[in-house]
C-alpha cells in the first residue's frame, strides 16, 4: 500500500506543480510594474494583491471591472493574460 502511495505521487507531482511561464525577454525590456498596474486599475481592475511570480508573469489577485473575483497572469513585456481564473 505505502510502495503504491508512492508510485501514485511520483506520477502526477511533475504535472500538478508546473509553474506557468511568461516570459525569457530580459527584465529591462518589461513594462513598468508601477504605470501597468495604473493602467490595469483604468482598465476597471481593483488589486487586491501584485507579484512578481517565479515564471517571469506579473500576477494580479483581485476583481474585473464586473467585480467578479480574478488571479491573472500577464507577461510584463506586451502585457497579454498568459492565464486566468475567473469566479463567477
Amino acid at each position: 500500500m505505502r510502495k503504491l502511495l508512492l508510485v501514485s505521487l511520483a506520477l502526477v507531482s511533475p504535472l500538478t506543480f508546473a509553474k506557468t511561464e511568461c516570459t525569457s525577454a530580459d527584465k529591462a525590456t518589461w513594462q513598468d510594474q508601477t504605470k501597468f498596474q495604473d493602467d490595469l486599475k483604468a482598465q476597471g481592475y481593483d488589486i487586491k494583491k501584485f507579484k512578481v511570480t517565479a515564471g517571469n508573469c506579473y500576477e494580479i489577485y483581485g476583481w474585473d471591472k464586473d467585480k467578479r473575483k480574478v488571479e491573472i497572469y500577464f507577461n510584463p513585456v506586451d502585457g497579454k493574460v498568459v492565464k486566468q481564473e475567473i469566479e463567477d
